[in-house]
């Protein structure tokens, strides 16, 4: 008697009759005699009953062509066979169509669903190959009948399932002490602890452009200048025992010798020990720099995986006051100031600012002089974006400001919007821990199947109990795919369950990844907040106190879900407000099939991302962000707000100031400013001028808008998918 039924994938499932009973009975309905319910059943019993304790799936199929041929209705085993084989014709001439369209380097949504990848190189199209036919892979072998019926009716989107199959998890926080201080291994060569800061800073690269390969998603440095600190001090000692090689003086009282800040300074007048104090300083800050510029340039031109992709790296700095942590973020934003190559925009890493009263924001903190050039870079290179550790959400109750490692306390992000903070199954903390995996829900469709209700309490009411049965879907969706991730083991990844998440360092090679995993977070997310109060009563939340109330309402039902099933099935969910790439414009293209356009809903080439206001929507800053900033409070898996600002912002930082106040203002927990500038595709030369045409430099007419897209900056809008540069292109600026 069968059990236990052994998946394509590996996974052992409870067999389960209906499923059986289904198949035969939709081929049957395919027949002019229509369904048999005792014939179904006879032959589902027979199945049951002699085959194995455990079967496996084809074995079983084979065994309901078998019993239906020997059947007097053989019209239902042709049905059964022919049903099977058109889907795996159907699947193959699907997959043949787009591998002939990467194949010929076709500018469309395949091969510009991400805009940080060039697909038109021969690694780009092998990542896009090895994309595009493993999702029919997982269609069929890996979801279930809820999920894969939520998928396939545009209701829901699984992000990044290429990479299912890999049981890869999404994205991390590095602990990069832990690198630095150990050493660590990768691929066949071997890194020895770090002793000076040149030394830190390649490892901080080397440790994400490897864990890059062993994850799908993005990857961050949580405490940049606290971790690199210490390495500003011992290069700054080595550069005194140069010293002392070259003079025979003993100068080991110089080692610890108190450093106000290691701003360099002219030598002049200068005697003794302060003379060769000064120049160790200046010595040391050339090298800090030095290595700011090789991280920040290594980050935007190494290639971690197929696709000429670099890694999607992010670094949070701003809250280490020491010496040493100063001149680390003083040096970083100096070399991101002056820009790359010939003075290029750097697109990676994301670099976020974490503002803090009392460390980093106000006139009277210690590095609010930091904070101002902050806002400077940021007024001409984008970066840095702006964290808010004093929103409510965002406190940690061990937050001390004497504590030395207080930035194991402080919330960090990644560079799109990610968020990982509370933790029911260890230490509150960013470090060490990432999300494992999220999907998104489509509220605007479950908007539009409510739409022609009359009554509008019915029709909203109709709403939510479409989305209550979603979010189960999705909830259950999400606790399968960890079912599946759960079952790799540590060797899977050398690096991240050898020296990176949370635990790992308990895991032999041979051990499961499941007793540490659960330390990561599974998202929940949306799309199209604004299009779905539209369809709902008219109006978007931007507009419309009523619908900013039923905006609310809708999020906190799904926060309060999301509760619940934290506790249901003892995973971290969240709500993830949710940063749509390509997913931007494939929502919409399906609703507008079923639904058609409607004024303000699928009118448009895309759904607007999240919780925000239409882009299109002219509003003020403040306006805003009174209406977005409730829910950040609501969304713990990630959220972002974005203002646009008019012209040239070079010499303008009390802009970018202006809005990072809104952030303490209203309580809003992640931001970042757009602004203008234009980028020559030939030489690199950047500016700010409007409507620029041709290169004052070499004179090219290709001038490209270097802009943001979901978060982060890509150097081309060539490779944005249509959807997206719709977007760009009804993006009104905020005054």
């Amino acid at each position: 008697m069968i059990q236990t039924v052994l998946k394509r994938d590996g996974r052992v499932v409870g067999f389960n009759r209906e499923k059986i009973a289904a198949a035969i009975r939709k081929a049957m309905l395919t027949t002019p005699q229509g369904e048999d319910e005792v014939l179904i059943n006879k032959i589902v019993d027979r199945i049951e009953y002699r085959g194995s304790e455990q079967a496996e799936v084809e074995d079983i199929q084979d065994m309901v062509e078998n019993e239906l041929m020997k059947s007097s209705r053989k019209e239902v085993a042709r049905a059964y066979m022919t049903y099977r084989h058109s889907r795996s014709v159907a699947r193959k001439a699907k997959s043949t169509e787009i591998l002939l369209e990467i194949v010929a380097a076709k500018s469309n949504d395949v091969t510009r669903e991400n805009a940080n990848m060039n697909a038109d190189t021969p690694a780009g199209m092998m990542m896009k190959f090895a994309s595009e036919t493993t999702k029919p892979f997982v269609d069929d072998y890996l979801l279930s009948d809820d999920t894969l019926d939520a998928v396939r009716h545009n209701y829901l989107h699984i992000h990044d399932k290429d990479y299912y199959p890999t049981r890869s998890l999404t994205c991390i926080q590095h602990p990069l002490d832990r690198i630095l201080e150990r050493g660590f291994v990768a691929g066949h060569g071997e890194s020895r602890p770090a002793r000076r800061i040149e030394t830190a800073a390649v490892m901080a690269c080397i440790s994400m452009e490897t864990v890059q390969n062993e994850m799908h998603g993005g990857q961050a440095i949580p405490a940049f200048d606290f971790y690199l600190a210490p390495y500003v001090r011992s290069s700054y000692i080595e550069e005194i025992k140069t010293i002392e090689k070259l003079t025979s003086i003993d100068l080991k009282h110089l080692y610890d010798a108190p450093i106000e800040d290691y701003v360099a300074k002219d030598l002049d007048f200068l005697q003794g020990d302060e003379r060769f104090k000064q120049h160790a300083i200046n010595r040391t800050v050339n090298r800090v720099h030095q290595s700011m510029e090789a991280f920040i340039h290594n980050m935007n031109t190494i290639h971690s995986r197929g696709g000429n992709q670099v890694v999607f790296s992010s670094i949070n700095y701003g809250t280490d006051t020491s010496a040493e942590g100063r001149c680390i973020i003083r040096e970083l934003l100096q070399s991101t100031f002056e820009g790359v190559g010939g003075g290029s925009t750097a697109i990676f890493p994301i670099q976020i600012w974490k503002k803090k009263r009392g460390v980093s924001y106000l006139p009277e903190d210690p590095n609010y002089d930091l904070y101002c050039f902050a806002c400077k870079v940021a007024a001409r290179r984008f970066f840095p974006n702006f964290v808010n550790l004093d929103a409510t959400y965002n406190q940690h109750e061990k937050w001390r400001a004497d504590d030395p490692k207080r930035y194991k306390y402080e919330v960090a992000t990644m560079g799109c919007r990610t968020r990982v903070f509370e933790n029911r199954f260890g230490e509150k903390t960013s470090i060490a821990r990432g999300n494992l995996s999220f999907s998104t829900i489509n509220i605007v469709r479950l908007a539009l199947e409510c739409r022609d209700i009359q009554d509008k309490q019915a029709r909203i009411d109709r709403f939510f109990a479409k989305l209550d049965e979603l979010l189960e879907v999705t909830a259950k969706q999400l606790c399968d795919r960890f079912d599946y991730q759960k079952t790799a083991v540590a060797k899977q990844f050398p690096l991240l369950m050898a020296s990176l998440w949370s635990g790992s360092e308990e895991l032999k090679p041979e051990d499961s990844i499941e007793r540490v995993i659960n330390q990561g977070t599974l998202g929940i997310g949306f799309i199209g907040l604004a299009e779905c109060l539209i369809a709902l009563i008219g109006k978007h939340h931007g507009e419309s106190e009523e619908a900013q109330a039923l905006g609310l309402k809708i999020i906190g039902y799904m926060r309060d879900r999301v509760v619940e099933f934290s506790e249901r099935y003892q995973h971290n969910f969240s709500v993830l407000a949710t940063p749509a790439e390509g997913l931007s414009g494939r929502f919409t293209r399906r609703d507008v099939k079923d639904f058609g356009v409607i004024e303000g809903v699928t009118d448009k080439a895309y759904y607007t991302n999240s919780n925000h206001i239409p882009v299109y929507y002219h509003c003020s800053p403040k306006h805003k962000a009174e209406i977005e900033a409730p829910y950040h409070a609501l969304t713990g898996g990630g959220h972002i707000f974005y203002v646009e600002i008019d012209g040239d912002a070079t010499h303008n930082p009390q802009a970018i100031m202006d809005i990072v106040d809104l952030l303490d203002k209203y309580n809003i927990g992640y931001c970042s400013v757009n602004h203008n500038r234009n980028r020559c595709m030939d030489c690199g030369y950047e500016d700010a001028q409007q409507e620029l045409s041709e290169c004052p430099r070499c004179k090219s007419t290709k001038i490209d808008r270097l802009q943001r897209i979901t978060g982060y900056l890509v150097g081309t809008t060539e490779r944005w998918n249509k959807a997206k540069l719709a977007e760009l292109n009804d993006r009104v600026i905020h005054k």
